[in-house]
């Protein structure tokens, strides 16, 4: 997203600590053992690299494409690749706007956008999600972790307040695009995607889920 993410990056693994703690980390591994057969995995604002290490650790054969608009969340990501006694020979790091980024080939196998889908508003999502999909063939899988508000409930007024202060504070700190969260659900199954998998956690704020390409 927005280079603004370059002022967060220090801060960002102890951000993320102090107010979910290991929850969201769990998050984006909750399909992990389900993708441990991909080949060619393309990973959209991976950010500090929590996720990449254990995917590469899990799935050391694998060719990832990490593509982050953010330079210093991607040195950071290296970095702990490299602390972790991990190797990035099989990885290519790409500092892109998703928004801009001019996809090649169609070999990818796996798509994984973790706490990324909802930095856009709704025409942007329409079309990052198209460009992304350009990258995929019949069967591709997508990971995605994110968080969502309940239908109803007490659980929707809780997660409709800490929506709200979350995307304040990510607007003035690094220009954030979107207002609002959207539902990327309508735009993913547009381009033929079909939800195969959903686990909800945190009283229905977080969602961890597993989508797949279907044929024509």
């Amino acid at each position: 997203m927005s280079s603004g993410f370059d002022r967060l990056a220090r801060w960002y693994r102890w951000m993320e600590l102090l107010s979910a703690g290991e929850t969201l980390q769990r998050c984006r591994t909750e399909y992990l053992d389900e993708v441990r057969s991909a080949r060619r995995v393309l990973v959209v604002g991976e950010g500090n690299g929590r996720f990449l290490c254990e995917l590469v650790r899990a799935n050391p054969g694998a060719s990832v494409l990490c593509l982050d608009e953010s330079g210093e969340m991607l040195r950071r990501a290296r970095q702990r690749l490299h602390r972790r006694g991990l190797s990035e020979t099989r990885v290519r790091f790409v500092q892109e706007d998703v928004r801009r980024w001019e996809p090649s080939g169609r070999d990818v196998d796996l798509v994984v956008t973790h706490f990324i889908l909802d930095c856009f508003p709704i025409d942007q999502l329409e079309s990052v999600v198209g460009r992304i999909s350009k990258t995929v063939g019949e069967g591709a899988q997508w990971l995605l972790a994110d968080f969502q508000a309940p239908a109803s409930g007490w659980r929707r007024v809780r997660a409709r307040l800490f929506l709200r202060i979350m995307y304040a504070f990510f607007r003035i700190a690094t220009r954030l695009p979107a207002m609002d969260l959207v539902d990327p659900d309508p735009v993913l199954e547009d381009h033929g995607f079909r939800l195969c998998s959903r686990r909800v956690s945190e009283w229905g704020l977080l969602r961890s889920d597993l989508w797949q390409r279907e044929g024509p």
